[in-house]
């Protein structure tokens, strides 16, 4: 029978290893934590009763991808929930912008800018599922839906800061703004638009939805459906070198790059060890975890009703944030992205109690504390919020390294999303899973689509294995 080894147990491993598995695969999958699910667990790390994400919270491209429609996990107990709006930007004033599932709803609430957000996402909406069947593999292939890539790809490749110029009200600028600063890249540069239209384009496909009972349900119910495969997992399992795994027939890496090249040693061929040592990563993030009584009192309504809220302050704020982080200063005003996802998911609370989970972007390798920034910034748009606070829990940029070694100086999406990153991932080849040692393939978020397809970069590599098999 062929043999597997995976390493790590994160959302792209699981996807490779089940991916295997089913294909008849003998599996086994070794993580160095303790618990499995990388970037998606969850724990009460507040109050007890208190469910928080460790890291993903929304999973908007998770809920309509080949591997989705290729594995159920609905029947290993994973159940998906919306909130009632998908993401909001409050601004000064009681102001601010909401986006919802549908494109005409939104574009109603943003005044002179409804028709200018209505022809921009209006089209992409409809079509965004033959797009994604295209944006989700390497982009070295002949695609699909060639048209409809071309319009979506047209958007993606301007700047965000020409894109937003599409807009001419403070709520319309903002509240692009907000969704392409999930890029962790400055606005002026090339294909900063991409990760924010795919996104906001994605809120009204599919909405931006939570896992009941916390992310690591989606962990739980692949661990179930890879145990059911007769895949075994093995915790607390460093693996240092290839040396150590014996001789499967494929071996999938859900490493960074650099980790991949020390793990391979001298099997890899320099010019390929080389790029995997001179992988970029991003900026960095800092989190606080807050229990809340009584939910933020946003001044902004719609933010009372929305899972995730960018809370950073006008376009121009944003922007100056975003500049701050990727040229190693930390802003005074960060951008801060927080997440309600008990508001789609009550049983995350306890009572009135309710878990909140914050991010703040801060420059890579980060030593400071971001708490009282975070806590401002919320502030600002909800005064009060900091008396209803009766818990918090802190990790610094080292702590979430610490935590997951592919997130190198608190890089969260495992990789800068540079022009040329976005387009090759982790370096130039035809088949960028291919670690050029055989039967090695490297499945991380490092690889493409990148971070928040969760599970499609280990799908693929998969498929790649697969095939190389025969």
């Amino acid at each position: 029978m062929t043999q597997a080894v995976v390493v790590g147990s994160g959302p792209n491993g699981l996807a490779a290893a089940v991916t295997l598995a089913a294909e008849g695969v003998e599996v086994r999958v070794l993580e160095a934590a303790a618990t499995i699910g990388g970037g998606t667990r969850s724990g009460e790390y507040t109050l007890p009763g208190l469910l928080h994400d460790e890291c993903s919270g929304f999973h908007p491209l998770a809920v309509d991808s080949a591997f989705s429609r290729r594995i159920d996990l609905s029947r290993y107990g994973l159940t998906w929930r919306w909130p009632e709006v998908q993401y909001s930007h409050p601004l000064d004033g009681g102001r601010g912008a909401a986006a919802r599932r549908s494109v005409p709803e939104t574009a109603a609430t943003l005044g002179e800018d409804g028709r200018a957000w209505q022809r921009v996402f209006g089209p992409l909406a409809s079509r965004f599922g033959d797009v994604t069947r295209d944006f989700t593999r390497p982009l070295l292939h002949v695609p699909e839906h060639p048209i409809k890539l071309g319009r979506f790809g047209a958007y993606a490749a301007m700047p965000a800061a020409l894109m937003a110029r599409r807009f001419s009200t403070e709520e319309g600028r903002a509240l692009f703004g907000g969704v392409a600063a999930h890029a962790f890249r400055p606005f002026g540069g090339p294909m900063s638009s991409a990760v924010g239209m795919a996104l906001g384009t994605s809120a009204h496909t599919y909405g931006w939805p939570v896992a009941e009972g916390g992310s690591a349900a989606i962990t739980t119910a692949m661990a179930d459906l890879l145990g059911d495969l007769g895949g075994k997992i093995e915790t607390g399992v460093r693996v240092s070198s290839i040396e150590e795994l014996g001789d499967p027939d494929i071996v999938m890496l859900d490493t960074a790059p650099e980790a991949a090249a020390r793990i391979l040693g001298d099997r890899m061929p320099g010019r390929i060890a080389r790029a995997y040592r001179r992988f970029e990563h991003g900026p960095g993030v800092f989190q606080v975890a807050f229990a809340v009584e009584g939910g933020i009192p946003w001044t902004h309504q719609d933010s009372r009703l929305a899972g995730t809220v960018h809370v950073a302050g006008s376009y121009a704020e944003v922007a100056q944030a975003e500049r701050d982080v990727h040229a190693g200063r930390m802003p005074d005003r960060p951008f801060v992205l927080l997440g309600q996802q008990y508001l789609a998911d009550p049983s995350r609370s306890h009572g009135d109690v309710h878990p909140v989970d914050a991010y703040a972007h801060v420059p890579t390798g980060w030593t400071g504390d971001a708490t009282e920034a975070i806590e401002q910034q919320i502030e600002r748009f909800a005064p009060g919020f900091r008396d209803r606070i009766v818990g918090r829990h802190t990790r610094s940029v080292e702590q979430i390294e610490s935590s997951n070694a592919n997130y190198v100086g608190g890089d969260i999406i495992t990789g800068a999303n540079t022009p040329l990153r976005l387009v090759f991932r982790p370096r130039i080849a035809l088949d960028p899973y291919l670690t050029g040692v055989d039967g090695v393939y490297l499945c991380s978020a490092a690889t493409p689509p990148g971070a928040g397809a969760h599970g499609m970069c280990g799908f693929n590599a998969a498929q790649s294995a697969l095939k190389r098999l025969g």
